[in-house]
């Protein structure tokens, strides 16, 4: 994915609009401290934490290396080359395969209605087909596994994880329509090319690297998630590692199924890499971007409606409508609003120490990736997006490892949980902060230095306070997948402490629906406030 230029770069970029400078004259100090701040080496008091965050998110990879070979590699071996472990892997990648080209189909359709089209109400369309975002993969099967026990197993696990993921192609594709240049679908239209050729030949084309990286996503998430699957009963690598994991003290067999799920990790990010190719789309005229005319649908109106609105009703309606029907049906017979009051609020607690957590040691990281070019920033910020690319259960499994050797105090404590958040969603904090920084100033800095600022008090009283806003909201984002992460809580969480995702889980498990409803509703209700403020800070 391309990543903006910092300020500075772009500086030295532009053409000179002022009389040049002379030749062997010095540099003007404003330049020339900007030019230092942008490729000079970090300074230490963010390198070293930097580089701790950076050694916290590869911790599960050095863990897996490890455990897998613990035993020698034959060893390792004749657990990956088992008929079990190929029978996982068909079934991960048989769900995957179900699962992309249906949101592929979701994603694109729905965005071209909402963008490129007179559809009645498309604005309304284009933030309600967002909102199951907010709706956790095992909420989802908890809702359909409740109406309809036959649909258990695949079929079960690909429609929940379908109607949960499509919009993570929806908005890559929603925002490349807005951006694409309609001039060269508009020379189609010219040449006697139909609308449906046109789209085809010339806008599909262009929505390949953003359809592309949307589908990558969607993959990531269906071979990472454990509670859908869990749920819908049907075995996938993550579920037979917990249940590994559960089974036996030997940990190899689960290092080793967890390497395999790393490696078809890395496997589809660079089959995504090639496909996506050198592609590169642009606008070919000058000046400002020109939105394109919206397609009137005529006769295609009432479909396209309908079409829009049977997502909606089954992606979004159906499972608050199940939500609410359990919730009528149960009473405090069959829940404890007590225990639900402190499990949410034990909930808000975790997740706030999570974001908290990944918040701080994403700002040096983020602060360097933004400020500073050369070898040691593009590693530091690689390695913190190592989380990204494994599971929850994986890492929760790292961490255990970790603890039982050489943290014993820390085993199945509240801090060891709150680092998994870290390590998984440290990405997230990453990015929100870098862009951040990117948009401040860095000639700010810089005057602040030549006040007598040291480095890190330029930091704390200039880029922080600028970058502020951006890095709340990763802040905000990383809280509510905290709230929702779900196997690392199961693994790491202290002995006696739930949250809601755990104790939807296990109520859910037990197949009380009734009692398994307040903690769904009220998980959902929680990770709406801070998505309505983070949809807010957008707009």
């Amino acid at each position: 994915m391309p990543t903006p230029e910092t300020p500075a770069a772009q500086d030295s970029a532009a053409p000179s609009r002022g009389p040049a400078h002379p030749a062997g004259a010095p540099a003007p100090a404003g330049r020339r401290r900007g030019r230092r701040s942008a490729g000079a080496r970090p300074s230490p008091a963010l390198f070293v934490p930097a580089c701790a965050a950076a050694l916290l998110a590869v911790l599960p990879l050095l863990y897996l290396a490890v455990r897998a070979l613990e035993r020698g590699p034959a060893h390792a071996w004749d657990i990956v080359a088992d008929e079990r472990t190929a029978a996982l892997l068909g079934r991960s990648l048989a769900l995957t395969a179900a699962v992309v080209p249906a949101c592929l189909v979701l994603g694109v359709s729905l965005a071209w209605l909402t963008v490129r089209t007179a559809l009645p109400g498309a604005r309304a369309w284009s933030v309600l087909v967002t909102l199951p975002l907010a709706v956790p993969s095992y909420v989802a099967a908890f809702a359909w596994l409740s109406a309809a026990p036959g649909l258990a197993g695949f079929t079960g696990a690909a429609l929940a994880l379908t109607l949960v993921s499509f919009p993570y192609v929806y908005l890559p594709v929603s925002a490349a329509l807005r951006g694409t240049d309609p001039a060269q679908e508009e020379v189609s239209r010219s040449l006697g090319h139909g609308p449906l050729r046109t789209f085809l030949r010339v806008t599909l084309p262009q929505l390949r690297p953003a359809a592309a990286g949307g589908g990558l996503l969607v993959a990531l998430y269906v071979l990472s998630d454990f509670g859908a699957v869990s749920l819908m009963r049907y075995d996938t690598f993550t579920r037979g590692i917990y249940t590994s994991y559960r089974a036996s003290f030997d940990r190899t067999p689960a290092a080793a199924l967890s390497a395999v799920l790393v490696i078809m990790t890395v496997a589809l990010v660079a089959a995504e890499s090639r496909t996506r190719g050198r592609a590169r789309h642009s606008r070919t005229g000058r000046g400002t971007a020109r939105p394109a005319a919206p397609a009137v649908l005529g006769r295609l109106r009432l479909p396209a409606l309908a079409w829009c609105g049977t997502v909606v009703a089954v992606a979004v309606a159906f499972p608050l409508g199940t939500l609410g029907y359990w919730l009528a049906v149960g009473s405090s017979a069959t829940w404890d609003p007590t225990t639900l009051t402190d499990t949410a609020l034990t909930t808000l607690g975790v997740a706030a120490a999570g974001a908290a957590l990944t918040t701080l040691l994403a700002l040096p990281v983020g602060v360097i990736a933004a400020r500073h070019r050369g070898r040691a920033a593009h590693l530091l910020e690689q390695a913190a997006y190592a989380g990204h690319a494994l599971p929850g259960i994986t890492v929760a499994l790292s961490l255990v490892f970790f603890a039982v050797r050489y943290a014993r105090p820390l085993y199945q404590e509240l801090p060891l949980l709150v680092c998994a958040y870290a390590v998984l969603f440290l990405p997230v904090a990453v990015a929100a902060t870098r862009a951040a920084v990117v948009q401040a100033p860095p000639v700010l800095e810089d005057v602040a230095r030549s006040l007598g600022r040291s480095p890190l008090g330029a930091l704390r009283e200039v880029t922080v306070p600028l970058a502020a806003p951006g890095i709340a909201a990763g802040a905000a984002l990383t809280f509510v997948v905290c709230m929702k992460e779900l196997p690392a809580t199961l693994l790491l969480r202290p002995t006696g402490m739930d949250t809601l995702a755990t104790r939807l889980w296990t109520e859910t498990g037990a197949g009380s629906f009734a009692a398994a409803a307040p903690y769904a509703a009220a998980l959902i209700l929680l990770a709406a406030v801070p998505s309505y403020l983070l949809g807010r800070h957008r707009t």
